[in-house]
């Protein structure tokens, strides 16, 4: 994600690069933000935690909140959220779950450009580049 950010987005932030890396952290492992303000800094934990889901929550409703929340991101949090859907539209491209069907791969992409479509004002370098992968990744999902 981090060469996503580097390569299409022309980042060069330290602190964006670093929640890139970061930016599951919490969410997968026992990382605390307070672990990661030690660690990396506050700007870092701050932007880890801006696009970190609460777990709590039931998957859907998670998913709903990153389509709501998306337009209210700070612009280094968008940027990264949209690496992450580059990244992960990629992975369905090139190599789906071997449990997602056609129907689930396509409501991952419909789902993604909603996401995106909040946070696209952030870089228009990520945001074409999205665009372009989930035009590849539709057509590759439907005839593969």
């Amino acid at each position: 994600m981090a060469e996503i950010l580097t390569g299409v987005g022309g980042i060069t932030d330290l602190a964006s690069i670093q929640a890139a890396l970061l930016h599951d952290t919490v969410e997968d492992t026992n990382t605390t933000p307070e672990q990661l303000a030690e660690h990396f800094g506050d700007e870092v934990m701050r932007l880890v935690m801006e696009v970190t889901d609460d777990q709590k929550l039931k998957k859907d409703e998670r998913k709903a909140l990153q389509i709501d929340h998306a337009r209210d991101l700070s612009a280094k949090a968008k940027e990264i959220k949209m690496a992450d859907k580059i990244a992960n539209v990629t992975d369905i491209m090139d190599s789906p779950p071997v449990d997602w069907d056609e129907a689930r791969r396509l409501e991952y992409l419909d789902w993604g450009e909603k996401v995106v479509a909040g946070c696209r004002d952030a870089n228009q370098r990520l945001a074409e580049r999205f665009d372009e992968l989930v035009t590849e990744a539709r057509s590759a999902v439907l005839d593969p």
